[in-house]
Parts: C-alpha cells; structure tokens; sequence
C-alpha cells in the first residue's frame, strides 16, 4: 500500500525501512571514495542551504549519494528517473532514517512519473541532479519561473547528454549542465563493467535461462554495449554486434564479435540486448523475423529502444510468465519481453555494483560542489568536470583498492616537456 504525506513523501512502505538500512550500510561499506568525500562535506558544508531535486535510480547506492550531499548541507529531494528502478526497501530507509524527501515507488504509472518530476521542480532547486533529462526538459518547457533559482545541474546518462546537446543547439539550456557521463571514471568503467554484469544479471534473474550456447545480439557497442558483449562473452555466448558507426563496429570485430546489422542478426539471435539512446532499434520488421522464443531486453535508459506498441499490435496475446518476464504470442510463436522493455539491469535485478558506482557518484558529488563553487562563473551549456577532479577519483579509488603506481622522476618530467632530446 502506498503511504505518503503532502509534502514529504510518496513512497510505498515505510516498514520496509529496517531491511533497506542494511542493504544501504553495506553498499555504503564498498563505496570508500564517496565515503572520503562524506566525510570532507560533514566537516565543510560546501553545500549549506543549497536545494537539490535529484532524478535517479533510487537505489542503495544512490542512497549513499544522496546521504553525500546532505552531509554537505544540502536540502536533497529525490525522485525516480525510471518507473521500474525504484528499491522500496531503500526508499523507506531514507525516509524514515535519514529524513530525505523521496518520491518513489517501484512499478510507478508514467503518470506518477511525471507528477514526481513535477514535485521535483516544485522543490525550487538550485542544483538538479539528473538521469535522462526530464526534470531539466519540463524545466525548460513547462516551469521557467524556477529557472532563477538554478545554479547548474548535472547529468549521468548518454540518453540524457543527448538530450541536453540539442537544447544547447536549439539555444534553451541557459545554465551550466556537468556532462558526468562523459568523466572517465564514470563511461569507461559504469557503463562497462558496471551494465555489462547488472545486464546479465537482469536477464538471468529474469529468465533463469543457460547464457553459453546461445546467440545473444548487442545493438549498440558503446561502453555499455562493450560491457555487455563481453560479459556475455565470458559466460560462452556467442556474440552478436550490430552498430550505425563504422569504427564501433571494427572495432568489435577485431576484439573478437560478428557484427551483422540488425536485419539479419534479428534471425539468429537468442537474446537480445539494446544499448543504444535512440528509439525503435528493434522494430516490426526484427519481430517479424525473429526466431520462437527469442528473449529482447533493453539497457539504454528509456524503453523506446523496443518498439513495444508495434509489438503488442502484431501479438495475438500476451501474458507473465514470471516477474518482469511478458510473452507475447506473434504468428504462431513466442517472443519474450524483459522488464517491459525498461531498463532490464534495474527492473530485474539491482542495478550496478557498489563499488564500480563509488566512482560515478563520486563524480556526481564533487560536480554538485564545483557548480556551487562556481556560481556564475561557468559558462552555459554542457562541459565536463575538470580533469584534475577526475584524475583525483581515480587516486582516490586506487587508494581505497590498496594498488600504488609509479611516479614520474625529475628527469622524464623534463623529458616529456622538452623538444631537444631525441635521437
């Protein structure tokens, strides 16, 4: 039964508090980098009266994020960027334990969605932390009396970046907006390591079915799509690309996959898995040809990726199998749905690992302290953190893992800045 307040909270059981704080403390155990940064923030207060609406997955890691900023001093409400990615359990913890305003609840209608995202804006922030881009979007739409209040805000997603670039070219993003996604410590190791074990984790939650053997087709061999195949990879898939960019897609054939495009590799495949931002990557003509029982799940950000309406007007019936798995019935066989085409690695399973998002939200931690550092000193329109801050997680992480590396002698420094040695 959903319980919530006016003002406070919307989520879906407050008594689920005592489970979600465990799980909260033991994520928070494995995120020693934003646990450095939690304790700077308690003794600095970078973040003093400062309001943030935070659009994320709620999640236990995010819980350690959100607990991040409020040690900072900040006003922190929270909402969920994804319908399915809500962790009840993590929800009611913050809530209960931590008095963080949260509106979320795992199974949300897109109505609800949008009246959170409302709520959200209505929180007067001056730092949005986003993940896809809808808070910044209705922002800009539909509430520019707040834009007043807005310092800058952040985003974490390709999908959302996207997004973002094209009001920057359209001339509407008058704010500084931190491209987190595009960090280092963030894409190379998030969006591979991170999606590529939660997405398999997903489908063999979700299905229980034997990876080896099968063929299982990535559409899009971005970080997320790389994670992805390899990690399919190494459990004895045999792995399908399909890519629109001529290098993503030599470059999967040399480090080992078949890449076919998405008209033939539809025939083939077992399982299929969308990594791409963009909508429609498996369509009518892909359902038409698929083989019986041929198990599609998405891990971009939004569902469009499956067109799913063409699908449910081409089925003949439908109905769960288990949790987050759907069958629809197409011309005599069955093609599985996972998650209902959301995010699979959430809706199915938990999401990333603790300590591969250590680093992602330290980026988001330390990107909320450098707008409100700088306010009114950055420029408007996407940038990416410093690479210094960035180089810094890295150490940080590097520290926390107990792994030294070499420094650079007096000598290579006066090498490498220097144009007269040589041959």
């Amino acid at each position: 039964m959903t319980q919530m307040t006016a003002s406070k909270n919307e989520i879906k059981d407050i008594s689920l508090a005592g489970t979600g704080e465990n799980r909260i403390n033991w994520a928070k155990s494995q995120m020693l980098v934003l646990n450095s940064i939690m304790n700077r923030f308690s003794k600095e207060k970078p973040l003093n009266k400062i309001k943030i609406s935070a659009c994320c997955h709620v999640t236990t890691e995010t819980a350690v994020l959100a607990l991040t900023l409020q040690a900072g001093g900040a006003d922190c409400l929270l909402i969920a960027s994804n319908p399915l990615s809500t962790q009840d359990d993590v929800a009611a913890a913050l809530v209960k334990n931590h008095n963080v305003s949260v509106f979320a609840i795992k199974g949300e209608s897109t109505d609800t969605y949008r009246k959170h995202v409302s709520i959200a804006l209505n929180h007067e922030p001056n730092v949005i932390i986003d993940d896809g881009s809808d808070v910044v979007a209705t922002l800009l739409k539909d509430k520019k009396d707040l834009l007043k209040n807005i310092i800058g805000t952040t985003e974490e997603t390709t999908t959302g970046l996207v997004r973002l670039r094209a009001m920057q070219k359209d001339g509407v993003l008058t704010f500084p907006s931190i491209a987190v996604n595009d960090s280092q410590t963030k894409h190379m190791f998030d969006n591979r390591y991170g999606t590529g074990q939660s997405t398999l984790d997903g489908i063999i939650r979700a299905t229980n079915v034997l990876i080896a053997g099968k063929v299982l087709v990535v559409a899009g061999y971005g970080w997320c799509g790389k994670g992805a195949a390899k990690r399919a990879q190494g459990l004895g898939a045999r792995v399908v690309v399909t890519e629109i960019d001529p290098i993503k897609a030599i470059e999967a054939t040399m480090d080992g996959f078949q890449v076919l495009p998405m008209s033939e590799a539809c025939k083939i495949g077992d399982i299929f898995i969308t990594v791409t931002g963009n909508k429609s990557v498996i369509d009518k003509q892909h359902f038409e040809q698929m083989k019986d029982g041929a198990i599609v799940c998405n891990s971009g950000h939004f569902d469009l990726e499956i067109n799913l309406d063409v699908l449910s007007k081409m089925s003949q019936g439908k109905r769960t199998i288990r949790p987050f798995l759907e069958e629809y019935k197409v011309s005599g066989k069955n093609i599985f749905i996972l998650a209902e085409g959301r995010l699979v690695n959430l809706g199915a399973a938990e999401g990333h690992p603790a300590l591969v998002m250590d680093m992602s939200f330290a980026n988001q931690a330390l990107a909320v302290e450098y707008l409100v550092k700088n306010k009114g000193k950055l420029k408007a329109g996407v940038q990416i953190l410093p690479s210094e801050i960035d180089k810094e997680i890295a150490s940080l992480k590097l520290k926390t893992l107990g792994i030294n590396i070499d420094k650079l002698t007096p000598e290579q420094i006066h090498y490498m800045n220097s144009w007269q040695e040589g041959t």
